[in-house]
This record gives structure tokens, C-alpha cells and sequence, in this order.
């Protein structure tokens, strides 16, 4: 029983499109996660998606259009539905569901790995 500050988990994070879990309740886990550039087109055939942002946009990539989203803005992603996040500049955001899904399955682009750096754009 502890409180977390959600903006200063995530600005502690090394690696962008890794994610720190912070806590669990219900069966779910919260997890904090940073993002530049995007991830690879995924799909999660186990779970759903849950976004919400904490800092900055991101543009949630969908093979039906595109769905923006701010500080504040809350996007759940269908069990199955591909998709491939965006963030042109660096955003924050806290992730819900079951799992964590930071591996190669879940999207997080080569470069990210080991505390990579952005690709310039």
C-alpha cells in the first residue's frame, strides 16, 4: 500500500518501449512505459491493449486509420487487432492488462534494445 507517482516512474525508465510494472490489482498489471518513434506492426492474440497517456501524443496506428491520442487520453486496443504505436517525439503513458507484452512479440523495435538510443527521424 504505497503511493506512486505515474510521471516520475516513467521519466526513470532507461530503454524506450520497455515497460515497468508498478502494480497490480484484479488480475491486471499497470505498467509504465516511454516511447519514441514506433514499435513493429503487432498483435496481441491474448489480451487486450490498454493506453492511457500520461505525457506527450501518440498516434495509434491501425490497418482501418489512425487514432491520436494526448495527455489524459485513454485507447484500449481489441485483443487481436494489429496495430503499431507512434510517438514523434518522446511520450509517457501507463499500459493495462494481464501481461506484460514488451518482447519481440509485442512490438518493441530492435534499436530499443539494451538502452538504445532514437533513430533520427
Amino acid at each position: 500500500m504505497n503511493k506512486i507517482n505515474l510521471a516520475t516512474e516513467a521519466a526513470g525508465l532507461q530503454e524506450f518501449w520497455s515497460q515497468r510494472v508498478l502494480a497490480s490489482a484484479n488480475g491486471n498489471l499497470f505498467k509504465v512505459a516511454k516511447g519514441i518513434g514506433s514499435t513493429t506492426w503487432h498483435s496481441h492474440a491474448d489480451q487486450e491493449e490498454t493506453f492511457l497517456v500520461l505525457e506527450g501524443s501518440i498516434t495509434i496506428q491501425l490497418r482501418t486509420g489512425d487514432v491520436e491520442l494526448g495527455a489524459g487520453d485513454l485507447f484500449v486496443i481489441p485483443r487481436g487487432v494489429e496495430h503499431c504505436p507512434l510517438a514523434r517525439e518522446e511520450a509517457r503513458f501507463l499500459l493495462v492488462g494481464p501481461d506484460v507484452t514488451s518482447t519481440a512479440a509485442g512490438g518493441k523495435p530492435e534499436w530499443s534494445h539494451g538502452g538504445g538510443t532514437a533513430p533520427t527521424p
